[in-house]
This record gives structure tokens, sequence and C-alpha cells, in this order.
């Protein structure tokens, strides 16, 4: 089963996770979710479509655009819509 951890926090956990371009995309059910504020931030990529970022709050830290998903994927993505996975420190174990 896969945690996604940051500042000692498990952020998600599952062992549904989908792996794209090495990233380990968790499903929304697996999320603790009050640690997830949405941020303004927004990327787009060829193949996926266009993500969106969440920020992480621990303890009363910030780790801004630290997670993000593609609400509305593109077709060839479609295995990680609504999916989210990490990045800026946050640790994956397996």
């Amino acid at each position: 089963m896969a945690k996604a951890i940051w500042n000692d926090a498990v952020l998600a956990e599952s062992d549904q996770c989908e792996i794209v371009d090495g990233n380990h995309y968790f499903p929304p059910s697996s999320l603790n979710k009050m640690h997830f504020k949405d941020s303004p931030t927004r990327t787009t990529c060829p193949w996926k479509g266009e993500a969106s970022y969440y920020h992480l709050d621990v303890n009363g830290e910030v780790n801004e655009d630290a997670a993000w998903c593609y609400p509305s994927t593109k077709e060839a993505a479609k295995n990680i819509e609504g999916h989210v996975a990490f990045w800026k420190g946050v640790r994956i174990e397996p």
C-alpha cells in the first residue's frame, strides 16, 4: 500500500495508485482532505490536459502547490482523471 507523507502526516494511502511518468497518482477517496487547500495554480500537459494544484497544510506549515490533479483529462490519461500526485518534498512510501 503506497503512502504519501509530508511533515509526519499521511496525506494519502492506497493500494490502487496509478503510476504515470514516475509519479504515483492516488485516487480521490484515499486523500486525507483536511490537509488540502485549493491553489489558483494551473498548468497544461499536452497529453493529459489541465492540472489543478493544492497547497498542503500540516501542523501549521504550508507546502505550496505540492500536489496536483487533472480533474478532466484528455482521452490518453483517463486512468488518472481526478487522481492526485505529489512533489516538493512529499515522500511516497511503498
